[in-house]
């Protein structure tokens, strides 16, 4: 065997290593090459440090094989001796596809992780993921939080394989005899993450030269560092100040970078839906502070209306 299966259970194992022996984990399985990689580097490591491993499958039931293949997730799971949950979803098309299916997986995974008092959820994104993502971030213009791609742990979720390629996951499948599923979901070019990973970074690979996946990753890494320090830097200052009343003085000798982050965090802490603030919202908002000539309120999403009297935002829902 190559030297493919030892670097994606290494990577399994430093996470397992953080966990208590009786723990009970998930893994997310959806029957691609990443995610059955992943619960085979699991299934031969969890029970190394007396590690409970649990399979959830979501059938999403948005193409007609979808129950198939979810059972045909639960024979492969049982074949590496994991007990496997089918979560059963329907998608409400609130923000798009990919967008909507995505929401509802992880209320899944979390309503089954809940349910079985999991310590953690494993997710099997990989390099190549976290590439797409940081070059989807570049497209709309995000800050670095977002440029700053997947982190390797949020929560309960931890996603081990973010170092590990999409070949590498692959080849051990074929290593393993474990039969792949194709979603069609991934070659439909109607997503806009199917045409960064079929026509953007191919191209990019060819006119840049070879290893752009690897260097986005980096740079990803390396924002996430950047945005955890400005994040702190942030945090502390919020501790001193009433969200609801700021003063606009103080806001003005700070950092544009740790403004946005408190504007932000007050936006939301009067009642703004999670998500929903814009890079616009906040510009409009910055703009009663650093370009102040007498302009009106900002209304932004959940009915949050930002106004300044005298030298101050006042923050309200309506």
């Amino acid at each position: 065997m190559s030297a493919t299966a030892p670097a994606i259970r290494n990577a399994v194992r430093l996470w397992l290593e953080k966990l208590e022996a009786g723990d009970l984990v998930c893994v997310a399985v959806s029957g691609g090459a990443d995610s059955l990689a992943l619960a085979y580097a699991l299934s031969l490591e969890a029970p190394k440090l007396a590690i409970q491993l649990h399979a959830v499958t979501v059938d999403h039931q948005l193409q007609p094989a979808s129950a198939t293949q979810a059972a045909i997730v639960v024979e492969q799971m049982k074949s590496l001796g994991i007990e496997t949950t089918v979560a059963k979803v329907s998608v409400e098309i609130t923000e798009g596809l990919e967008a909507s299916a995505r929401k509802a997986r992880y209320a899944a995974l979390d309503s089954v992780g809940d349910k079985l008092n999991a310590v953690a959820i494993f997710l099997g994104h990989t390099r190549d993921d976290q590439a797409e993502t940081v070059l989807l971030g570049l497209a709309r213009g995000s800050g670095t939080r977002s440029l700053s791609g997947m982190a390797p742990h949020h929560g309960k979720y931890i996603r081990p394989l973010l170092s590990i390629t999409r070949e590498q996951t692959e080849k051990l499948c074929e290593e393993v005899s474990l039969d792949a599923w194709q979603d069609p979901h991934n070659m439909d070019s109607q997503f806009a993450r199917v045409r960064v990973r079929l026509d953007a970074i191919p191209t990019l690979e060819k006119t840049i030269g070879p290893g752009i996946s690897q260097a986005l990753a980096r740079s990803a890494e390396l924002l996430r560092h950047d945005a955890n320090a400005l994040d702190t830097w942030a945090e502390r200052e919020i501790r001193d100040l009433d969200l609801a009343d700021l003063e606009c003085e103080h806001l003005l000798h700070l950092p544009r970078a740790i403004r946005s982050r408190i504007i932000r965090a007050a936006i939301y802490a009067a009642g703004a839906p999670s998500g929903s603030i814009s890079a616009e919202h906040l510009a409009s908002v910055e703009a009663l502070i650093t370009g102040w000539s007498g302009q009106g309120a900002s209304h932004l999403p959940g009915g949050v209306k930002v106004e300044r009297f005298s030298g101050r935002l006042s923050l309200l829902r309506n």
